[in-house]
């Protein structure tokens, strides 16, 4: 019995989402692959998807928002950037952002991130420790103030103090 282009694209798409969540132009991406996908029926799939609730790119924004900072301590800006990654606009990516940081303050965040960082690796004992430590706040998307103001609170030496 041969399945309907329909029947195998929407048969694709619950295999591609039991592996994981996905955002719409993920999804979207993902069923183009195949040689045999049609663009028409690829839409009609993805729009009964989003009628049965299986695609909501502002509950997925959402949800991944809050998982990534349960798991690790990030910043604003690299938790945009993974966020920008699964295709969402930017509009969902904002309001996730904002719900996100409403629940976990930055300042909390960068103060588990520091706390852990130390436990480690240890407390910073000279300029370069400070630097690494610094550098590895940064990568974690914490704003340049935040991560100055926050090195300073600690009294880590970071070198910009006049050495005597």
């Amino acid at each position: 019995m041969a399945a309907t282009v329909y029947d195998k694209t929407m048969e694709r798409a619950f295999r591609l989402l039991s592996y994981k969540p996905r955002s719409v132009a993920e999804m979207r991406e993902r069923l183009l692959e195949k040689e045999w996908a049609e663009e028409p029926v690829v839409d009609q799939v993805i729009n009964r998807l989003k009628e049965l609730g299986y695609l909501d790119d502002k509950e997925f924004a959402r949800q991944l928002a809050a998982s990534r900072l349960t798991i690790k301590p990030l910043g604003r800006t690299r938790l945009r950037f993974d966020l920008k990654r699964r295709k969402l606009q930017s509009e969902t990516i904002e309001q996730a952002l904002d719900k996100a940081f409403e629940e976990k303050s930055e300042e909390d965040l960068i103060e588990k991130a520091i706390v852990k960082r130390i436990r480690l690796k240890g407390a910073p004992r000279n300029r370069e420790d400070s630097k690494k430590l610094f550098d590895f706040l940064m990568r974690r998307g914490f704003s340049y103030e935040l991560v100055r103001r926050k090195i300073h609170d600690h009294s880590i030496p970071t070198g910009d103090e006049d050495e005597a």
